[in-house]
């Protein structure tokens, strides 16, 4: 068994896979105390003093589309890790799509006037829970996290924080409360490791350039290239951010082709 699939089966002990319970038990608690409205207007209000900008590049990180443009590096550097990350956003995807429509709970526009809180862009007043985007950026932050090799994992505890604010950034545009948020962080976890134990089935040899599954997240590349460049991700304080993306992905693209020819021996 390789070091990386021994790895991702690493993460199958009992209490690793209850740690997404402390937010889900956070969310429950919050809803059922009757602070949900209070925690949001508080987030909302506290999250004025930066500026908007700073908020809608963060909740970027959350939208599919971004979080794989900005993790695309990871074709060359990583693609194992690239796979863990984009399975894990399709399973907590999926499970998002199950959850929101059976719950149907209305988010703050829905409940609150919009003279009440502050808010950027179009007000959203359905579908409340989870968090997509919070659920997003937690489900690949976290297969990238525990695909990676056990004795490097210490190093990477710094992208939850920014998965933590891209959560944040979802109350910050008045788009969700902070239970939203808190079960899209538990559910994108729970991804993650999913998302992370299947990537470790992946065997090595199919994870070289040349290989079909690499060549397929190239060609996800290129959709995301059409996507950034044709269409306004959650805010148009963002286009900079995905003109950005798009040369991020095509260098990796450029490199990605070179590494397709074979050395001279």
């Amino acid at each position: 068994m390789t070091e990386q699939r021994k790895s991702a089966l690493a993460i199958a002990s009992i209490w690793v896979w209850c740690i997404p319970l402390l937010p889900l038990s956070l969310a429950i608690a919050i809803y059922f105390g009757e602070l949900q409205t209070p925690t949001f207007l508080f987030i909302n209000h506290c999250t004025r003093l930066l500026p908007d900008t700073f908020w809608t590049w963060l909740t970027f990180i959350g939208n599919g589309w971004g979080i794989f443009a900005l993790c695309f590096p990871l074709l060359l550097l990583a693609p194992r890790l690239l796979s863990a990350g984009l399975l894990a956003s399709l399973i907590g995807g999926a499970i998002s799509q199950i959850i929101k429509p059976f719950l149907a709970l209305p988010r703050p526009a829905g409940v609150l006037g919009l003279e009440d809180f502050y808010r950027i862009g179009e007000p959203l007043l359905y579908k409340a829970m989870p968090s997509g985007h919070t659920l997003t950026a937690f489900a690949v932050i976290s297969g990238i996290y525990f695909a990676s090799d056990r004795d490097k994992r210490a190093s990477l505890w710094w992208i939850f924080i920014i998965a933590s604010f891209s959560g944040i950034s979802r109350n910050a545009l008045g788009a969700h409360w902070l239970t939203d948020v808190l079960a899209g962080c538990a559910i994108g976890i729970w991804s993650g490791m999913l998302g992370a134990i299947l990537a470790g089935f992946i065997p090595e040899k199919q994870m070289a350039p040349n290989q079909i599954g690499p060549r397929l997240l190239a060609l996800g590349g290129l959709a995301t290239i059409h996507v950034l460049l044709t269409q306004t991700l959650d805010s148009e304080l963002n286009q900079s951010l995905q003109y950005a993306c798009v040369a991020l992905i095509s260098i990796t693209l450029a490199l990605f082709i070179k590494a397709q020819k074979p050395r001279a021996i």
